[in-house]
């Protein structure tokens, strides 16, 4: 039987889990880790609170209280949020554990013994004020590589560069604002440049590995290795197993990391298994899979490869499928930062299935995404509800009302061999994909077979057969709860709780935990007395208001090119003189996807009341319009050529202040489809939008607002529509 490791990014015990521990690591890992049990691997899965970070003294600091105190105070309070919201893990401990003391000191020793480890002397930052060395979280500034201002001491969470807290540039203590100041102090240091050919070669062989994982992590190996202090002036945290260095602590970078190793062990002890943790370790044909944010690669696939190289016999990470970011108004979510939404506050006000599939149908795989109380909504309303519930819904009430008990299966037409047919298809993308960490993809190819399904029961009409022909009315509902079946063991990873309902509903025997993946394929118990369906989803309303008055702040113009060069500054950027009835200076990202004789043909949207922003050096005055979808990008044009300078009002008074980028990020705006026969509905993909347009083309795809579970075709005079210069997928973010 396959084994599997699966290991979640540690998250601080400084305050509640957030929206971007979920989408980050504890959902994916958790989503990941259902799926393969289902198909019979056998699976651990660990993680814990990582209680010796710098944040939770910071926050011990801050409440005047022992760091102990607040460690302990939000493990509980996490411990029990993640058991609400359904992870399962098979141990979620802590790194305040003895177990977790002994294995790191051993693996330290070891290291030691071996020579990856070396003591020198280094400067770090004295706060003369606060009377102590801060540690690197301590320190902040700006960052030497992006200028982010917000950069820590050990790392800039905007462009995920690794850094010294000297690197810094107008360094301050964190916890009193003042300037602290070099000071020479002694330190072990992992000697990371020891590894560097075998880490360039176990990366290269690892091409299954996501783009930007294995990109970021190549670069970091080009840039060169440097040895990287692992011990700190501070008294809480592991102590160092050496003689003299009794006050200071193992740095918590090295000692959270250590952490996959010492849970898996524990764990082992808890089972009364106690070597049991090798076969997860040491045997090489297990499988280990770390999930995290992207500020996290480099500790996960340079500096813990290098931890597990020097230590000796164990497996390396075989996958390290990290996210990027969901954000909050274009911010990274961060509780140090006071950006989060808490999920303990989320699961007072909705089901742990509602977060769980708004946070999966979002999650921001390989390009960051914004969570939106408003998409929330939407997508719930629009998808969760009128789409996957009702089906199952409207499927075991129209068997229950009319038969009482599961149906029998007759005699199957094409019709009905074809929905079994697509059940078996569904299976398989589902299950390629979330065994490639395609948790999108799959989630997609699920909620498209509960499409399916509802298309199936409108055709074959079973109201209409069951004063005609009941035989074939059975035979049609049974089909019907054979989709319902597929789907609530697809979606078991997803959406336990609402899966287990389902297949309860239907009668099955035991659970989906229990029958696994091949519950797909297993018959239904014919005959079986049903009980009255319960709903298993409700609308929810949007959490703000969200009309499309929204889109009036934004003042629309049609722009001509006048000129385009390259930026002198960037090579992947234009420089581009537009007349919008004035002539303006704009740079745009168009280079790998326009010549400038393309460019120059072209009619454009500009969002002229954008905050000017210097990009490069070179101050830009607007932003032309795209939809962009995978590798496709695609211009917003009017249907027909309209002078330069047209307003682009779409009916309302156009915005006269300047808009924020931020402002205009939270705006929705999409690709839509005229649903073919349903000329008041626009197609966004994934759902369908109440849509209220003059003359609308079947098919035809237009550029439109979004609000809540409407839509509006953006328009100029004379309701000429904004359409696109080239083939893009329905529901393309527009930007």
């Amino acid at each position: 039987m396959p084994r599997v490791l699966v290991c979640c990014a540690w998250p601080y015990a400084n305050g509640p889990l957030h929206v971007g521990h979920v989408t980050g690591s504890l959902l994916p890992a958790d989503i990941f880790a259902r799926f393969n049990r289902l198909v019979g691997n056998e699976v651990i899965m660990v993680s814990g609170s990582d209680m010796h970070g710098a944040p939770i003294t910071v926050s011990a600091d801050k409440e005047k209280v022992s760091p102990e105190i607040v460690a302990n105070r939000y493990h509980g309070i996490n411990s029990k949020a993640i058991l609400d919201l359904g992870i399962d893990f098979d141990l979620f401990t802590s790194t305040h554990t003895r177990n977790h003391e002994i294995v790191t000191q051993d693996m330290f020793m070891k290291l030691l013994e071996k020579g990856h480890l070396e003591k020198k002397s280094t400067p770090q930052f004295f706060c003369d004020n606060c009377k102590r060395f801060l540690p690197d979280r301590y320190v902040e500034g700006k960052c030497p590589h992006c200028s982010y201002e917000r950069a820590r001491g050990d790392q800039c969470d905007k462009c995920g560069k690794d850094l010294n807290a000297e690197e810094l540039i107008d360094p301050r203590c964190q916890i009193c604002g003042s300037v602290p100041r070099l000071k020479e102090t002694e330190h072990f240091f992992l000697k990371l440049s020891n590894f560097t050919d075998r880490l360039t070669k176990y990366v290269e062989a690892n091409k299954h590995w996501r783009p930007h994982v294995r990109a970021f992590t190549m670069n970091v190996l080009k840039e060169g290795l440097s040895d990287r202090p692992i011990t700190r002036d501070i008294s809480w945290g592991v102590p160092v197993p050496v003689m003299g260095f009794e006050s200071k602590r193992i740095y918590v970078w090295f000692d959270a990391v250590i952490g996959y190793l010492s849970a898996s062990k524990e764990w082992a002890k808890i089972e009364d298994r106690p070597d049991d943790w090798k076969k997860y370790w040491e045997d090489p044909l297990c499988r280990s899979f770390y999930f995290l944010g992207k500020d996290n690669i480099v500790f996960h696939t340079i500096i813990w490869p290098s931890m597990l190289l020097g230590y000796g016999n164990l497996n390396l990470p075989y996958d390290v499928p990290a996210n990027q970011y969901m954000t909050l108004d274009s911010q990274k979510f961060s509780k140090s930062m006071g950006v989060s939404i808490d999920i303990p506050d989320m699961l007072t006000k909705f089901k742990p299935d509602i977060i769980r599939y708004y946070l999966a149908a979002s999650m921001p795989e390989m390009k960051d995404s914004e969570f939106s109380w408003d998409d929330l909504a939407s997508r719930v309303n629009n998808e969760l509800v009128a789409t996957y519930g009702n089906f199952l819904h409207r499927a075991l009430s129209f068997t229950f009302k009319n038969f009482g008990v599961v149906p029998a299966k007759g005699d199957l037409d094409e019709r009905d061999k074809s929905a079994l047919a697509r059940i078996v298809e569904t299976d398989k993308e589902v299950s390629s994909a979330l065994s490639a960490c395609e948790f999108r993809r799959a989630l997609k190819a699920i909620m498209d077979l509960a499409q399916f399904g509802n298309q199936y029961f409108d055709s074959v009409a079973p109201w209409s057969l069951v004063g005609t022909d009941k035989t074939k009315c059975q035979t049609v509902l049974h089909v019907s709860l054979l989709i319902g079946k597929a789907l609530a063991v697809m979606s078991f990873p997803f959406l336990p709780f609402s899966s287990e309902s389902i297949w309860a509903q239907l009668k099955m025997d035991g659970t989906i935990s229990e029958v696994g993946w091949k519950g797909i394929g297993l018959p239904l118990k014919e005959g079986v007395k049903m009980e009255k369906p319960v709903p298993q989803f409700a609308k929810i309303e949007a959490a703000r208001s969200n009309d499309f008055q929204q889109f009036a702040s934004l003042n629309l113009k049609v722009g001509k090119v006048l000129d385009i060069q390259p930026h002198p500054n960037a090579d992947k950027l234009y420089l581009m003189k537009v007349d919008i009835g004035r002539q303006i200076t704009m740079v745009s990202g168009l280079k790998e996807f326009y010549t400038p004789d393309q460019l120059k043909t072209k009619t454009l949207v500009i969002v002229t009341n954008l905050e000017p922003a210097t990009i490069r050096g070179v101050k830009s005055e607007g932003m032309l319009l795209a939809a962009e979808e995978g590798d496709t990008l695609a211009l917003l044009t009017p249907e027909i050529d309209l002078p330069a300078g047209t307003q682009i009002s779409s009916g309302m008074e156009p915005g006269q202040k300047p808009v924020s980028f931020k402002e205009f990020q939270r705006l929705e705006i999409r690709a839509g489809a005229i649903a073919p026969g349903e000329p008041a509905m626009l197609d966004v993909g994934s759902r369908k939008l109440t849509c209220a347009v003059e003359k609308p083309e079947s098919g035809k795809k237009y550029a439109a607002f979004i609000a809540s579970d409407k839509a509006m075709v953006i328009h100029g005079p004379e309701n000429v529509k904004i359409v696109f210069d080239k083939e893009i997928p329905v529901g393309a973010k527009i930007r």
